[in-house]
C-alpha cells in the first residue's frame, strides 16, 4: 500500500467513525426524550437495566443501521476537503487515474461492509431479541404482545403426509382448543386425530390432548378410539405457530434460513416478510460500495459552494435511497412477488447512478 493510499484510508475511517459517533448520541437523546416517562413509571426498573438491556442494544441496532449513511456523509466530507485543499489536483497531476484513486476508498468500504455483514447476520438479531423483550415488558407494547400471544385458525404441514389444524392457541400459556391432525397416503386419508383441547409441556416437549378421538381409515371398515387424555409427540412447538415479520428481526441468519426451509416444507404460504429480512441483511451492507462510488464521484471535482453543496446533494440522495428501500421492503413482503428482486431494486437503481457519475468523473 502506497503512502497516499494509507493517508486516504486512515482519514476515511476516522471521518466515518466520527460521523457515526455524532449520529448515535442524537438518536439516543431523541429516544430518551420520548421514553423517559415510561422508564419513570416502573419503580423496580434500575438504571443499569435501562442501559444494559435497552440502550446497549439500541446503540448496536442503530450503529449498524446508520453505517451506510455515516459512510456516505464521511466520504463526501473527506473527499470535498481533499478537493478544496487542491490535494486531488496534486494526485491527478501525479498521473493517478480516478479508478486508481478509488482503491483506498473501496478498501475502506470493504472493511465497513464486512463489519456490517457480520453484525446484520449474527450480532443485531440477538441484540434485537433482548431489546424487544425489554420494550414488551416496560414500554407498553400491549397491542404487539396481544398480537403475538394468540394464534387463530392455523394450519401446518408437518411432513409430506401429516397436517395439523388449530382453531385457537395461546402461546403464553401453551394451550389451545379444536385441534386436528390428519395423516394421508397420497390423496387418501389414513387417520384423523381430533381433540377439544391441546396443551404443550415445555419440560418434556410433549403435547397433552384432552377429550381426544382417533379415527383410522381401512379399506373395509374404520377403527375409532377415544379417551379423556393422551400424551403424544408432534414435530412442532408453539413458537412454530407464530409467523410474524417482527420475529424475523430476532433470528440469526443461519437459524432464519432453516426456519424458512422448514416452513416451506410445512406449507406456509407467505414467507416473503422473512425473505425480505434475510435478503436485506446482505443488500444494505453491499450498498456501501455503491454509495462510496457515488460520494467520491460527487465530491471529486471542486464546485462552487464547496462542502455545503456536496453535502446537500449527498443527503438528498441518501434520503431518496432510504425512501426506496422502505418501499421495496413493503412491496417485497407481499405474497407472490420476488422478494429478492424487490430488496435489491434500490441498489440496482443507485448502481446505474454510480456508473453514470463514475464515467462523468473520469472525464
Amino acid at each position: 500500500m502506497k503512502i497516499i493510499d494509507s493517508y486516504i484510508l486512515k482519514r476515511f475511517l476516522v471521518t466515518f467513525l466520527f460521523t457515526l459517533l455524532i449520529l448515535i448520541p442524537i438518536a439516543v437523546a431523541i429516544d430518551i426524550a420520548e421514553k423517559v416517562d415510561d422508564f419513570l413509571q416502573h419503580a423496580n426498573l434500575s438504571f443499569f437495566e435501562v442501559v444494559n438491556d435497552y440502550y446497549k442494544n439500541f446503540i448496536i441496532y442503530y450503529a449498524n443501521t446508520f453505517m451506510p449513511l455515516a459512510l456516505f456523509i464521511a466520504v463526501i466530507l473527506f473527499t470535498t476537503k481533499l478537493s478544496n485543499n487542491a490535494e486531488i489536483i496534486a494526485i491527478t497531476n501525479a498521473k493517478v487515474s480516478f479508478t486508481r484513486f478509488l482503491y483506498p476508498y473501496f478498501l475502506g468500504a470493504s472493511i465497513v461492509t464486512l463489519v456490517s455483514l457480520l453484525m446484520n447476520h449474527f450480532v443485531v438479531p440477538n441484540s434485537s431479541k433482548t431489546r424487544k423483550k425489554f420494550e414488551q415488558e416496560y414500554l407498553n407494547n400491549t397491542n404487539q404482545n396481544q398480537e403475538l400471544k394468540y394464534v387463530t385458525d392455523f394450519s401446518l404441514q408437518l411432513t409430506d403426509s401429516t397436517y395439523i389444524f388449530i382453531r385457537n392457541f395461546n402461546t403464553e400459556v401453551n394451550s389451545g382448543y379444536d385441534f386436528t391432525s390428519e395423516v394421508y397416503k397420497g390423496l387418501k386419508l389414513k387417520s384423523k386425530l381430533v381433540a377439544d383441547n391441546i396443551r404443550f409441556n415445555e419440560k418434556d416437549s410433549v403435547f397433552s390432548l384432552i377429550n381426544w378421538r382417533l379415527r383410522k381409515v381401512h379399506t373395509k371398515k374404520d377403527e375409532i378410539h377415544s379417551g379423556n387424555k393422551i400424551d403424544t409427540l408432534f414435530n412442532f412447538t408453539p413458537k412454530d405457530l407464530i409467523y410474524k415479520s417482527a420475529l424475523s428481526q430476532e433470528i440469526p441468519s443461519n437459524e432464519l434460513i432453516k426456519f424458512i426451509d422448514i416452513s416451506k416444507k410445512r406449507g406456509v404460504k407467505n414467507l416473503n416478510a422473512y425473505l425480505v429480512e434475510l435478503h436485506k441483511r446482505t443488500s444494505l451492507p453491499i450498498s456501501s460500495y455503491i454509495l462510496t462510488l457515488i460520494a467520491v464521484a460527487l465530491a471529486f471535482k471542486k464546485k462552487r459552494g464547496g462542502t455545503g453543496i456536496n453535502l446537500a446533494i449527498g443527503v438528498g440522495m441518501m434520503f431518496l435511497y432510504v425512501f426506496l428501500l422502505k418501499i421495496s421492503e413493503v412491496l417485497g413482503a407481499v405474497a407472490g412477488v420476488n422478494s429478492l428482486l424487490y430488496v435489491w431494486i434500490p441498489n440496482i437503481l443507485f448502481a446505474f447512478v454510480a456508473i453514470y457519475l463514475f464515467y462523468n468523473a473520469r472525464k
